[in-house]
């Protein structure tokens, strides 16, 4: 085999605030034949997720970042092209973390191979719904909302991967879900694709107020996936006994300092300690023994038509800093998905 031009996506330099064009760059370079016990794999779709920018930062995060000049980290599906290892073939369909580049010498580990006919089907879904944003949606409301039929369920960027699998699955739990996403169009097809009662805009002027009317009876489980004015409207509504599964701020992700009000904290723990609030952060990467639990289950919901999704998905590698801009603006319309190549 001769050696094969590979163009990754690297990070040029930590980001200051918003990402900026100039803090990737785009290198090409070349990959040899694998060696025994080593497989060749050629990237087919890559996941664009909010995690990525704490990874590009030079903040401490819960995993290792990015250093400057690495391959920008990210899941992929990806195709077998030449296989020296055992227990895979050319041709075979893997879920991987080959990041923000056309090919990846790999030796096996952290491979799943994708079962051609049970699915997930599209594969590209193995990125969303049935990959990691869909359990990190589950295990966050049934571990840790821990939800009750007839209870209230507020969802924060409701129409995203994350988002719209919780209140797809609060309803089906028999909660009633209040979604809050960030333009008219993304309250309209939460609401009319994905079952949500109601979604409102945090950017009207009277939020505060529209979620007080939304919610007559308070808030049992908001899941936290902004931060900003979204988590201040909702836990001043929190019932006793509330619970407040934390999976992302996306609102603070580019913030170079905290913000105003150092009264904040205080008035929230009052709020914790009175109302008997649960607010726990988790990394959906400590919760693989959820795994077969949700594969079965979503497998089922989908299969059934009680679960829904949607995949923005952008085309070609040299799109995919655009792309990413676009997932931290809220640009994106459903889950951030790049295709990088097609399936032969």
């Amino acid at each position: 085999m001769a050696d094969v031009v590979n163009r990754r996506i690297t990070l040029a330099a930590h980001p200051v605030g918003f990402p900026k064009d100039s803090d990737f760059g785009l290198v090409e370079d070349t990959v040899s034949e694998p060696a025994e016990g080593e497989l060749l794999l050629q990237t087919l779709y890559l996941s664009l997720d909010p995690y990525m920018r704490g990874r590009i930062s030079e903040a401490r995060s819960y995993a290792a970042g990015v250093e400057v000049g690495q391959t920008m980290v990210g899941g992929t599906v990806s195709s077998v092209v030449v296989s020296h290892h055992p227990k895979y073939k050319s041709g075979d369909i893997v879920l991987s973390y080959s990041g923000w580049q056309d090919y990846e010498l790999s030796n096996g580990q952290g491979l799943h191979k994708l079962d051609p006919v049970h699915g997930p089907n599209p594969i590209s879904t193995a990125l969303g719904v049935m990959g990691m944003p869909g359990l990190t949606g589950y295990v966050g409301l049934l571990d840790i909302g821990q939800p009750q039929s007839g209870e209230t369920v507020v969802v924060s960027s409701a129409a995203g991967a994350v988002g719209s699998v919780v209140g797809q699955i609060a309803r089906l739990k028999g909660c009633n879900t209040v979604g809050i996403a960030g333009t008219a169009e993304k309250c309209r097809y939460t609401i009319e694709e994905f079952g949500f009662e109601t979604c409102l805009n945090y950017n009207d002027d009277d939020f505060d107020s529209q979620l007080k009317v939304a919610c007559p009876d308070g808030i049992d489980i908001y899941f936290e996936n902004v931060g900003g004015k979204v988590f201040d409207a909702a836990y001043n509504l929190m019932n006793d006994g509330g619970r407040i599964p934390v999976c992302g701020m996306i609102s603070r992700y580019n913030n170079t300092n905290l913000p105003d009000g150092p009264d904040t904290l205080p008035r929230l723990m009052r709020t914790v300690l009175t109302r008997r609030l649960l607010i726990r952060g988790y990394i959906v990467t400590d919760h693989s023994d959820r795994l077969g639990a949700f594969l079965s289950d979503m497998s089922g919901w989908l299969k059934n038509g009680q679960i829904r999704y949607r995949e923005d998905i952008t085309d070609g590698l040299k799109n995919a800093v655009a792309a990413f801009q676009g997932l931290l603006s809220g640009r994106n319309t459903g889950k951030a998905v790049v295709r990088v190549s097609t399936e032969s």
